[in-house]
């Protein structure tokens, strides 16, 4: 993929961007993930007027008073919290009953003892049809993880909600819990770069290609650099190369969720179609060891799936069928080939870019 126009605060990322990382570091350092640090399914419930709250999805969605609880060690807990609807197309009622939420723990007193000691806003990532595609996309965030040592971490919910007012409260539902962006550039000494237009090849190349193989594994083309269009960029002290963070992955083949469609400018028939989208690097050899890496990674990967409890036996299945069709691709040099050197055809899809909500543009 590539761009013409760079920002100039890229050029100087060494300077005060950097300064400003060291300076949250040092702040920050004792912040705790304990919350994360558990593979459990965690149970929670929020109360109060949860009617008010779903209707309440405009673009400027107001917080709402909510009564948080959840369980630890046959133990309920109970927190004051504020809660908003938040997200684009999982927002719209016509599409998703259940909306995304942003859970703001700011006004808690800060307890050690509580499970959400030090958090401030945490995206809840809810059902939308079928309680299937949230355990889905959490494998996939799992999954991510073998790949690269720089990766959200997210923890997999029962999640009830009880409207007080009405007196209704439904049946539990799995969701989930992402850490928020600042934990985890602080977990990995680093501090987030907010920069739009960001040439890709300013990025660690090596992390980055992981990143991109990694999105043509799971079949995603609903990201880029360039727009911080789910993707987070992190920078520390040690490299001037900034560090590609992927989320947000219900548009994959690998999710498959009923509404997701490829930008129509990728020219794909589906999203369960791969598309390599990184940029144009001719000679192959650099692709090795990454593919390598995804090579010594396979039994990880299948596993992952093979293992789940959770998942639709028909769709591990499928899910399995597809991953052989990756790593029939990068085991054979001609395929790889077609496969990876996409971005290098000026006659193809490769010179476009994801900003997101169905909007692309073409960067020559």
């Amino acid at each position: 993929m590539r761009i013409i126009l760079i920002f100039i605060t890229v050029c100087f990322y060494t300077g005060s961007c950097i300064a400003q990382a060291h300076d949250s570091l040092s702040k920050s350092s004792c912040l705790r993930q304990e919350l994360f640090e558990d593979d459990e399914i965690l149970q929670i419930c929020l109360q109060g007027e949860i009617r008010e709250l779903f209707k309440d999805r405009g673009e400027n969605a107001n917080y709402h008073p909510i009564r948080f609880s959840y369980q630890r060690n046959d133990s309920t807990f109970h927190l004051k919290i504020r809660v908003k609807t938040r997200g684009h197309y999982r927002k719209l009622r016509e599409n998703c009953f259940t909306p995304p939420l942003l859970l703001n723990f700011d006004t808690i007193p800060k307890h050690k003892n509580s499970l959400f000691y030090g958090q401030n806003k945490l995206k809840l990532v809810t059902s939308c049809k079928s309680e299937q595609y949230i355990l889905r996309e959490y494998m996939v965030y799992k999954l991510y993880q073998f790949i690269s040592p720089y990766h959200f971490k997210a923890r997999l919910v029962k999640l009830c909600f009880e409207d007080t007012k009405k007196g209704k409260r439904t049946k539990s539902e799995y969701g989930i819990l992402l850490e928020s962006p600042k934990f985890m550039a602080e977990r990995n000494k680093s501090n987030l770069v907010k920069t739009l237009h960001v040439n890709p090849m300013k990025t660690d190349r090596e992390l980055f290609l992981k990143m991109a193989v990694f999105q043509f594994l799971i079949g995603n083309t609903d990201w880029s650099i360039q727009y911080l269009h789910n993707i987070k960029l992190i920078g520390n002290l040690n490299t001037t190369d900034l560090i590609p963070i992927p989320y947000d992955f219900d548009m994959s083949g690998i999710v498959n969720t009923f509404y997701a469609m490829p930008a129509e400018a990728l020219q794909l028939k589906s999203v369960r179609e791969r598309l390599f989208r990184g940029y144009c690097i001719k000679n192959m050899k650099e692709f090795q060891p990454i593919l390598e890496h995804f090579i010594r990674l396979k039994s990880d990967i299948y596993n992952l799936y093979q293992t789940d409890l959770l998942l639709d036996k028909t769709y591990k299945k499928n899910t399995l069928k597809y991953i052989d069709q990756f790593y029939k691709i990068i085991t054979d040099e001609k395929l790889s080939q077609r496969a990876f050197q996409h971005p290098c055809n000026p006659k193809g899809t490769g010179n476009i870019v994801i900003k997101g909500l169905k909007k692309h543009s073409s960067q020559k």
